[in-house]
């Protein structure tokens, strides 16, 4: 690693990607440390030194039997506000998945837009840069932020992928809901292309939602 490579961080549970996406780059993950507190507090920071390096974050943002979605927000939010106090120049986030994505526009009355809240921390915590993989709605996801953002489309690699898996059975191609309709086709005429034969598309209808009031209780 040379003084002018980007340092590389990857937060708990996604340590196995970024591995692999250093070892592709020939660099190795920073050192780091992430605590807990007996209150359910943590704080995370650097061990490496920062100062006018550019560093790249490492961190998927869904919620799993360990940290729920927001947990992972703040924990990565406050890594990187500490990246930028202690003097790092540029701190770019890459985040194969993106949390509250999908929740990028109003569908009832006095409904939050959290993709554009999301996107205020971000730029609240300093954050220069945003890499995320397959958003929910790419437009959206332009749209909410002002810090510079990258788009990776997965299409033609899961294409590949599933391409050796397919065999002779019939395949349909499924967006879980309307927004992931384009992605969906995009991902079913690559396989199309690969297979050399007709994939078929659907889209699963989802309207099953919880709903409160202070008469229930």
């Amino acid at each position: 690693m040379t003084a002018k490579s980007p340092l590389l961080f990857a937060l708990q549970g996604t340590q196995d990607y970024a591995a692999r996406v250093a070892h592709h780059l020939g660099l190795e993950l920073a050192a780091h440390e992430e605590r807990e507190f007996e209150d359910g507090e943590h704080k995370s920071r650097a061990l490496a030194p920062v100062i006018g390096r550019e560093v790249v974050v490492f961190h998927a943002l869904y919620g799993d039997g360990e940290r729920s979605a927001n947990d992972k927000l703040c924990r990565l939010l406050f890594f990187c506000g500490a990246l930028k106090d202690a003097g790092a120049r540029h701190v770019h986030v890459v985040a194969p998945y993106l949390c509250y994505a999908r929740k990028e526009r109003r569908t009832q009355f006095q409904d939050p837009v959290i993709t554009h809240y999301v996107a205020r921390l971000f730029e609240a915590c300093s954050v220069d840069r945003l890499t995320a993989l397959e958003v929910h709605n790419l437009a959206a996801f332009d749209n909410a932020f002002r810090i510079p953002t990258r788009h990776v489309e997965s299409a033609d690699l899961f294409a590949q992928h599933f391409a050796g898996l397919a065999g002779e059975a019939e395949l349909v191609a499924v967006s879980p809901d309307a927004g992931g309709a384009k992605r969906a086709e995009q991902f079913r005429r690559a396989l199309e292309q690969r297979i050399r034969r007709a994939v078929g598309s659907a889209t699963w209808r989802n309207t099953a939602a919880t709903t409160w009031s202070p008469a229930a209780c």
